[in-house]
């Protein structure tokens, strides 16, 4: 059985992966009322690695090295792609980040925050590949999306009341009740799906280019 209090938070990430899968792949989407909106073509890799502002951090090739400000590519090391990063304190004014990197950042989130909670609890970023394309990055989302679902529903009342049950080792896992880490997973979500929604507007109406 689900506990009671988990309920509503897995109706919400639900609702959130759904809008966000829908915004990148279409051919519609959950508007928020129940009504279907038209989102027109998917994710593209053009749109994918569109960099709106001068010095985005995004998605590279590890041969091309990291981007302004960064320090290292993040990801799989075995890979032919990694995501900008830097260690702490980390640059200021924060880096506008393109929709790559956004995307890239939820799958891996997603994925071992999922291992850590009811997997391996082994997985490091160095596990987990950085996609090249659109595609592969939906894709790597989804699957994200389905492992953290699958772990979620494994838990009982005692998990969730437990500091550290998620292993998961970029954030405060170690210091908070499961409970508030699935709350932050949702806002997680919510908000780089957001970004990830406005930045498809702003794809479909930048400047032509000369």
């Amino acid at each position: 059985m689900t506990p009671a209090r988990l309920v509503p938070l897995l109706q919400q990430f639900d609702f959130a992966y759904e809008r966000l899968s829908g915004r990148m792949s279409g051919p519609v989407m959950d508007s928020g009322d129940g009504t279907e909106t038209r989102v027109g073509s998917p994710l593209t890799d053009e749109e994918y690695f569109w960099e709106p502002v001068p010095d985005c951090w995004s998605v590279r090739r590890r041969t091309d090295g990291p981007g302004p400000r960064a320090t290292l590519l993040a990801g799989s090391g075995a890979g032919d792609w990694g995501r900008d990063a830097a260690a702490y304190p980390h640059p200021w004014p924060p880096p506008f980040t393109t929709l790559a990197w956004r995307l890239s950042h939820l799958a891996e989130m997603l994925t071992l925050r999922a291992d850590h909670t009811a997997g391996s609890r082994t997985l490091t970023r160095d596990h987990h590949p950085v996609s090249g394309t659109a595609e592969g990055a939906v894709a790597a989302f989804e699957a994200g999306a389905a492992a953290w679902r699958k772990a979620l529903l494994s838990l009982d009342d005692t998990a969730l009341d437990t500091t550290g049950y998620c292993t998961y080792p970029h954030g405060s896992d170690a210091e908070e009740p499961l409970l508030d880490i699935v709350w932050w997973v949702n806002q997680e979500l919510l908000h780089h799906g957001a970004e990830i929604a406005l930045l498809r507007d702003l794809y479909r109406y930048r400047a032509p280019q000369h």
